[in-house]
């Protein structure tokens, strides 16, 4: 349903979020960590810190932090250098214009599965699946 690639953005927030108390996170070990391609990662950890996610630090010390408190950080945040969640819902039926006003014959029933996951992005927070992994 959602990419590989935001699959790996959330699952890399959530270890920066919470792994970076002492020091920043090291693209390496998370890529250890979490078993992932390390050349993958580190393009993805680049582009959330030019979206402004993450912080990048450099030198021997250097790695990731979050930019912002979870609290203030939306899946779609995280998601949204790759895939903008609700810029531009696109009509099923291929049409280039389809909207409430000029809706294709899919456009409503689109919409009433889209809407309520485009929130769910836009509403659930970093904080939010933190607390979650804690319980």
């Amino acid at each position: 349903m959602i990419s590989k690639t935001n699959q790996y953005a959330i699952r890399a927030v959530l270890y920066v979020a919470q792994n970076q108390q002492d020091a920043p996170v090291r693209a390496n070990e998370m890529a250890s960590e979490l078993s992932l391609p390390p050349n993958y990662l580190s393009k993805i950890l680049h582009a959330l810190a030019r979206a402004g996610v993450l912080v990048s630090e450099r030198g021997p010390r250097g790695g990731f932090r979050l930019a912002h408190p979870a609290e203030e950080v939306s899946l779609a945040d995280v998601i949204g250098p790759f895939d903008p969640v609700g810029e531009q819902r696109g009509c099923l039926m291929g049409r280039p214009e389809c909207s409430d006003e000029a809706p294709c014959r899919l456009h409503d029933d689109w919409k009433k599965a889209s809407d309520p996951l485009i929130d769910f992005f836009q509403d659930t927070m970093v904080a939010d699946l933190l607390a979650k992994a804690d319980k």
